[in-house]
């Protein structure tokens, strides 16, 4: 039975307490889960295809209910300031988030939540990673994904899609997937009693559906305009990103009482300006922020962390942090990082706007051990041209070191339109090469 119309903040609430219910008697249960970086794409995907499904499931689903798992620990939200920017338009709490903490513990997870009880439907990225991917890859029924195929999901997905198609946001993909659902929902389905739900005074069913459609589009169009730079960014922008934002857009300006005031460019950059203000989080917290790591066929592990400041900004924080400010405070403070995550190789991948008002990357690369270090020399020598990698003017401790097993270097990255979606998969191809 479909999951009755309600808004998002009471339905990731009864989503939360059916979650709790099926791992406590052996249900069954369908999750959709974003990548391990649980940044604000994989949080908004994962929510709205949710969302939407369950309120239309397919006939022959494995459960009715769909429920989004975000892949972190709710400690982890802290550190991400976009998200209570978004929750405010989208009328819900960090509390309504289902992390990792709603899952059984790692220890215990495979005898809580049997693998033969589940299906999970992949979404902004198409492997399941850790412990997770180890225990419940057999599992996957779903898949909607912009990043490369790693052809870990089966073609034949039955009644959930296998959609892997290139666009700039993954919510465009879902967006439009769940498109003909979603408006068949809003023209029809309207729920019982909906004029009073969560103290809402209005007499009007219609008004109040609306009013619940333009807080969710919101938070489906905040993850789109910021992946895209408000549809600005050539190099990322497609036409799945235009569609579905022309999409979204319309579902708020339905709803009167946002249509008087939303303002898509002032939306964007107060998001965007959110998602900068991270001066209040430690260095370990930054770099865990936008953090995604791989582990290769010989078991050799790749962690990569994307950054919204420059280098220059988190040498400083590492000083500040530091009772003893020194050369090596930052360089240590990498190497704990990588080091608590048992990685062979680390990169950091900054954005950050240059003095003349240019949009500019930098990578850093550091590898650990000898094996590591013809991976990292492969990349620079198979990738540097793709990328525009240029020797990096910044302070000489960090930028280059070579000895004892290990090799560190920093560039310029002037071909600025690659972001992690594209250097993530050179860094793997060079393993091999």
């Amino acid at each position: 039975m479909a999951v009755a119309r309600n808004s998002l903040r009471g339905f990731l609430t009864h989503a939360k307490d059916a979650l709790r219910s099926a791992i406590k008697s052996n249900q069954k249960v369908t999750l959709v889960i974003g990548n391990e970086s649980a940044d604000l794409d994989s949080m908004s995907c994962q929510i709205l295809y949710a969302y939407v499904r369950s309120m239309a499931p397919p006939k022959n689903a494995f459960t009715p209910l769909y429920i989004p798992v975000t892949n972190m620990s709710a400690s982890g939200i802290n550190m991400r300031p976009e998200f209570r920017a978004v929750f405010k338009w989208a009328n819900i709490e960090p509390a309504h988030l289902i992390t990792l903490d709603d899952l059984p513990a790692l220890s215990e997870i495979q005898a809580k939540l049997k693998p033969e009880n589940t299906r999970w439907i992949l979404v902004d990225h198409n492997a399941l990673q850790g412990q997770l991917g180890r225990i419940y890859s057999s599992r996957i029924h779903g898949v909607i994904d912009h990043h490369d195929d790693e052809g870990k999901v089966p073609k034949d997905t039955g009644d959930e899609p296998h959609i892997i198609e290139k666009s700039g946001s993954c919510t465009s993909l879902v967006t439009n997937f769940i498109r003909p659902t979603w408006d068949a929902l809003s023209g029809s389905a309207l729920s019982s009693g909906a004029s009073h739900a969560q103290g809402d005074s209005l007499s009007d069913d219609d008004a109040v559906i609306k009013r619940w459609d333009a807080s969710v589009a919101q938070l489906g169009l905040a993850s789109i305009v910021i992946d895209t730079a408000n549809l600005e960014d050539k190099s990322k922008t497609t036409e799945h990103d235009r569609k579905a934002v022309e999409y979204l857009e319309a579902k708020i300006l339905l709803c009167p009482q946002m249509a008087t005031t939303f303002d898509r460019t002032a939306f964007y950059e107060a998001v965007d300006a959110a998602k900068k203000d991270i001066g209040s989080l430690r260095l370990q917290d930054i770099l865990q922020k936008d953090y995604k790591e791989w582990e290769q066929n010989d078991c050799q592990k790749l962690g990569i962390s994307s950054v919204v400041k420059p280098i220059s900004f988190l040498q400083d924080k590492a000083n500040e942090e530091a009772s003893s400010p020194s050369s090596k405070v930052f360089t240590d403070q990498l190497q704990s990082f990588a080091k608590d995550r048992d990685l062979d190789l680390y990169s950091i991948m900054t954005t950050s706007t240059s003095p003349n008002g240019d949009f500019q990357r930098e990578l850093l690369l550091w590898a650990f051990n000898n094996r590591a270090v013809s991976w990292a020399k492969s990349f620079a020598e198979t990738s540097g041209e793709e990328l525009g990698l240029e020797d990096w003017d910044g302070a000489s401790d960090v930028a280059a070191s070579e000895g004892n097993g290990q090799w560190r270097r920093v560039w310029w990255q002037r071909q600025v339109q690659h972001s992690r979606k594209r250097v993530a998969p050179l860094l793997r191809q060079a393993h091999s090469s």
